[in-house]
């Protein structure tokens, strides 16, 4: 069957030369976008009550862009001022370049990993007698606990911000061709808003190991992967899938 839309289960993107414009384009087909899921901060009174003093505290582990937003919007509730030497470990370079939201970035300290949160052992190791903190959600990957634990330094994780699933309703009565999940929780949000879905003829879309599994064990066929050795991203699945789905259109 023809694909002529897709539901992308994420914020629509920023960048005028995504590659979902492109594709939309290319393609003639219609491309929505709509978050599952949101991120909803814990105020500073909850981080009390886990037992968090950002004074204690020598290095900020920050692994994402929400990471870093709610350690300030945290530290400006506690009425906390960052002070100057604080260092800060950024898993990727994404994260580090955000962080310039915030902070002046030559006047700091900062630690950049390549990509994966194991990647930063080799500088957090460097500084093994900081006191580090790791700000985090309710559903932080288990490498960040292992590597940490596995380098024996002194850290502690707090839960700054919850991933929380988003209100779908409206959508009851629409159809799309291809959804597209980059998360298990997406998978959850979509059975929580309708817990009688039936794929029928609606393709699934998903990115990552965890994803799939979330979507096999809710019964769902998954008809389009990511990443693969062929299709590295999701946009490069989905164009795959359409290019051979859209033949002769």
């Amino acid at each position: 069957m023809k694909v002529k839309t897709i539901l992308v289960s994420q914020p629509e993107p920023k960048v005028e030369n995504s590659p979902y414009f492109e594709l939309q384009q290319k393609h003639k087909i219609k491309i929505d976008f709509r978050p599952f899921i949101h991120v909803e901060g814990v105020n500073a009174k909850e981080i009390r009550l886990q037992k968090i003093d950002l004074n204690h505290y020598t290095a900020i582990i920050l692994t994402s862009r929400n990471a870093v937003d709610h350690f300030f919007r945290v530290a400006d509730e506690m009425r906390y001022k960052v002070p100057e030497g604080l260092k800060y470990f950024c898993q990727s370079e994404a994260v580090a370049f955000y962080l310039q939201k915030y902070v002046v970035y030559r006047k700091r300290k900062i630690y950049v990993g390549a990509k994966d949160f194991a990647d930063l052992s080799p500088l957090i190791k460097k500084y093994k007698d900081e006191k580090f903190l790791l700000p985090a959600s309710d559903q932080l990957n288990a490498d960040a606990p292992i590597t940490l634990n596995g380098l024996k330094v002194d850290w502690a994780q707090a839960i700054f911000y919850r991933t929380v699933m988003s209100d779908l309703s409206d959508l009851a009565d629409v159809y799309y061709d291809v959804l597209a999940f980059f998360s298990p929780t997406g998978i959850k949000s979509l059975f929580k808003n309708f817990p009688d879905f039936k794929q029928n003829n609606t393709r699934i879309a998903v990115f990552g190991s965890t994803t799939q599994k979330e979507a096999l064990d809710h019964g769902l066929r998954i008809d389009i992967l990511a990443p693969t050795p062929e299709t590295p991203s999701m946009t490069m699945a989905l164009e795959k899938y359409i290019a051979e789905a859209n033949k002769g259109k």
